[in-house]
C-alpha cells in the first residue's frame, strides 16, 4: 500500500496541534474538567448556604434566654478556634435536621456577632 509522503508529517502536526490546543485551553483559556467544575460549584453552594444561615444563627443568639451567660463563655477564650467551639456548644450554629453543629457556620456566625456587637472583643493573635 502506497501512502502519500505528506501523510506522516500531517498526522504528526495534527497530534501536536491538538496537544498544544489542549495545553493552552486548560492553562490559559480557563477550561476545567467536570470534576473541577463540580468542586467549584459545591464550594460556591456551601458558601451561599452558610451566608443564608448566618441570620438564623444571629436570631437564635438574640432570642436565647441564656444569651448573656453564653456570650460570656464565648468571650472568654482568646483564640478564634476556642471561641468557635464555645459557639458550637451554645447550639446557635446547629442546622435544623442535623445532629451536629456546623463549624463553618459557627465561624461565620462568630464573625457576624463580632461585627454586630461590641460586646465581643476582637480575638488576640492566638498567643492565648
Amino acid at each position: 500500500m502506497n501512502t502519500p509522503e505528506w501523510l506522516k508529517p500531517g498526522l504528526i502536526g495534527a497530534v501536536a496541534g491538538g496537544v498544544a490546543v489542549a495545553v493552552a485551553g486548560f492553562s490559559w483559556a480557563g477550561w476545567t474538567t467536570a470534576a473541577a467544575a463540580d468542586r467549584m460549584g459545591q464550594a460556591m453552594a456551601d458558601q451561599h448556604v452558610i451566608a443564608a444561615l448566618v441570620p438564623v444563627c444571629l436570631e437564635r443568639a438574640e432570642n436565647d434566654p441564656e444569651q448573656a451567660a453564653k456570650l460570656a463563655t464565648i468571650r472568654q477564650p482568646a483564640m478564634v478556634v476556642r471561641r468557635r467551639d464555645a459557639l458550637l456548644e451554645a447550639g446557635w450554629a446547629t442546622i435544623e435536621g442535623n445532629a451536629a453543629a456546623s463549624r463553618t457556620l459557627a465561624t461565620a456566625c462568630l464573625a457576624a456577632l463580632e461585627q454586630r456587637n461590641t460586646a465581643l472583643p476582637p480575638p488576640s493573635d492566638g498567643a492565648g
